[in-house]
């Protein structure tokens, strides 16, 4: 078989390559840079390319809180096979007849206790655009190759526009970042069917990587325990107990294999050992149950509930599964779960921010960042 390679033209080659002449193997940084140099031909169409996508994506909120906005919401939520696992001919009747006709209402009136007024949007977007925005200004010394993008797996922007987005833009690589620290199929698992879905449509599909949970990472503990310890100083009382507060998921999943309970129980032990208290000073709960089915427990209401009854007076709630604070953090824990507390006794109730867009926040998300960019960048 001729093996003869054909014709090239030298405005196929990297300057200051001669033709013919044998080079040595160039390692790959300069590989990489050799084939961003390459030319295109002079009739060529213009294209962006040669560059490294980043896509942070949260969990989502609402373009507003009217009935129909949040319906809408709920609705693509609610219908996600990964969140609701209960079988369609039984889930369909129940979410259509009954929950999108009732609970857009009083959810919305919990989103507007916490809406971005100025705005005119959720805190989580607020947030979310911040954190995209101060990440691209911290990789921004790699050459200008890197572009960050942010998106919500459900509602607006849309991971699906934000990809098309970024391929446009000339990323023939792009870093997927869901925002969840614990992995769980419900949040992890679901933007990655998503960003898999929206490659299947592609005819030129960019290289994806996706962001591994990062429950255990040293530079995720260490801000944690700076960012409690750091809000309780503030304070001018002193917790008998902090609960450290993870969203809940049915049980059932947890039993069907879900690692999401051991990653939260993980963060919870490596958090409590980092600041040298002991399991009476630091207890794991999980919040925000939905529907009849059994969630893993202790759920965090009760014990709060528990705990003032008990005689509990002065109680702080982290809530280490959240990168930014939402209607879970702002109006369930700090709103609701307060509430729960003062009704039952308690005096003092705290809730520590969010590590959110703080230099903190940041550090974790740049650093995470950074090590799946490797061999990238």
């Amino acid at each position: 078989m001729n093996s003869t390679p054909g014709p090239v033209a030298a405005s196929d080659v990297a300057p200051g390559v001669a033709l013919g002449v044998p080079r040595p193997a160039a390692p790959a940084t300069d590989r990489a840079a050799q084939h961003r140099a390459i030319r295109l031909p002079s009739d060529h169409p213009p294209v962006k390319a040669g560059r490294i996508g980043v896509l942070i994506v949260a969990l989502g909120t609402p373009d507003a809180t009217d009935y129909w906005s949040m319906r809408r919401y709920l609705k693509e939520f609610l219908s996600d096979r990964r969140v609701i696992e209960t079988p369609r001919w039984l889930w369909w009747p129940l979410l259509n007849l009954i929950i999108l006709t009732t609970r857009p209402g009083r959810k919305g009136r919990d989103y507007d206790t916490i809406w971005n007024k100025e705005r005119d949007e959720g805190p989580l977007r607020t947030i979310t655009r911040s954190q995209s925005d101060k990440l691209q200004a911290a990789l921004g010394a790699d050459s200008g190759r890197i572009v960050v993008d942010w998106a919500m797996r459900y509602g607006n922007p849309s991971i699906a526009s934000r990809l098309a987005h970024l391929q446009a833009e000339g990323c023939e690589r792009i870093l997927v970042f869901p925002l969840y620290p614990q992995y769980a199929a419900a949040t992890t698992a679901t933007v990655n069917d998503v960003v898999f879905d929206v490659l299947k449509t592609m005819r030129w599909q960019p290289a994806i990587r996706t962001v591994p949970p990062y429950h255990d990472d040293p530079v995720y503990i260490d801000a944690l325990a700076e960012s409690l310890t750091t809000s309780l100083s503030g304070l001018d009382w002193t917790p008998d107990m902090v609960l450290a507060s993870f969203h809940g998921i049915p049980k059932s999943y947890f039993e069907k294999g879900d690692p999401y309970h051991c990653h939260c129980a993980k963060t919870a032990r490596l958090l409590r050992e980092t600041l040298g208290w002991d399991k009476d000073k630091l207890r794991l709960t999980f919040q925000s149950r939905f529907g009849p089915e059994e969630w893993l427990q202790p759920y965090t209401d009760k014990t709060v509930e528990a705990l003032g009854k008990s005689g509990v007076k002065n109680l702080a709630v982290i809530t280490p599964g959240f990168t930014a604070d939402c209607l879970e953090t702002l109006e369930e824990i700090a709103g609701e779960n307060a509430e729960i507390f003062h009704h039952a006794g308690g005096v003092n109730f705290h809730a520590v921010p969010c590590l959110n867009d703080s230099d903190l926040g940041m550090r974790v998300i740049e650093a995470v960042t950074r090590r799946e960019l490797s061999g990238w960048i």
